[in-house]
């Protein structure tokens, strides 16, 4: 088995594409982002000179980039995670690219070079809802909450009726635009429903908004799934935290209902939506995006 990957030799800046590269006919900038998985880059398109955002493949506990900005597998034993990786990276940027809606981010060209994979996206000026909670940008209120779910809600139910699943919804995927108009982010869990292998990436998971469901490969997958983690996003924003895993409240629920923790400052009813969609077992929850709007803005 070769290991031809060591760390200590490779500069520290070749985690990143520099300013000024050209890949397929996109110009960087600057990076935006990065995670274990990828980078984010603001870019512009080498003619008309639009802003566009680049997410990057890159997993850095699999892969590398060499000086000629390759990117390559630290060694044998990690190539094939790589290739995998790299082949679910290009499905989930062909599915977003069907995927036309307002309140989901518009991927407008994927490529495949360097050994890896892009995925060009429209370039939105906002804060992510994770930023705007640990800066306390903005007073949350109940308007607020409903204008941005009710929204944001807009978006998923149509991702449900192409059969397919986000898996992981949370404050820090969530961009507030100008006008608190909410843009669903980061695909990367993406997966159809229903389907016969069940829960095929249950290992991307998010501490307070994946539900119990996630964290078994055994378990059936649905709607239900994507509303949990909704409802925990909203909680965060009752709460300015999130809430206790989904594996602990299953154990013992120590995570006071909100109609309890908020009930002077919230209507009940939002509150007691916001408590449903929270339930830790899967069938207590609302069963659609429909059912739970109706309850959320009753």
């Amino acid at each position: 088995m070769t290991d031809f990957y060591d760390p200590s030799t490779y500069p520290k800046q070749w985690n990143y594409l520099q300013s000024g590269t050209i890949i397929d006919d996109y110009i960087i900038e600057r990076e935006l982002a990065h995670g274990g998985f990828s980078s984010v880059y603001l870019a512009r398109q080498r003619i008309d000179q639009i802003q566009v955002a680049i997410k990057e493949y890159l997993p850095r506990k699999l892969a590398h980039r060499t000086w000629n900005n390759h990117v390559v597998a630290h060694s044998d034993e990690n190539r094939d995670l790589f290739m995998r990786g790299r082949s679910l990276f290009f499905e989930e940027a062909k599915a977003l690219a069907t995927l036309k809606h307002r309140n989901i981010v518009d991927v407008i060209n994927f490529f495949q070079e360097n050994s890896t994979v892009y995925m060009v996206m429209t370039y939105d000026y906002g804060f992510s809802l994770d930023k705007i909670l640990k800066d306390r940008l903005i007073t949350i209120t109940h308007a607020f909450l409903v204008k941005v779910f009710t929204a944001l809600m807009s978006g998923i139910g149509f991702i449900h009726e192409q059969h397919l699943l986000h898996l992981d919804i949370k404050p820090a995927n969530i961009l507030i635009r100008p006008d608190n108009d909410p843009l669903l982010l980061d695909f990367g869990a993406i997966q159809s429903f229903p389907n016969s292998i069940k829960n095929k990436n249950s290992k991307i998971l998010t501490k307070g908004f994946s539900p119990i469901e996630q964290y078994n490969t055994a378990s059936q997958l649905g709607p239900w799934t994507d509303i949990y983690a909704i409802g925990a996003s909203i909680r965060a924003c009752l709460d300015l935290k999130a809430s206790p895993p989904a594996p602990e409240r299953n154990k013992k629920d120590t995570l006071s209902p909100a109609v309890k923790a908020h009930k002077k400052k919230y209507p009940t009813p939002f509150l007691e939506a916001v408590d449903w969609a929270m339930a830790i077992q899967p069938k207590d929850r609302p069963q659609s995006i429909d059912e739970f709007l109706i309850a959320f803005n009753s």
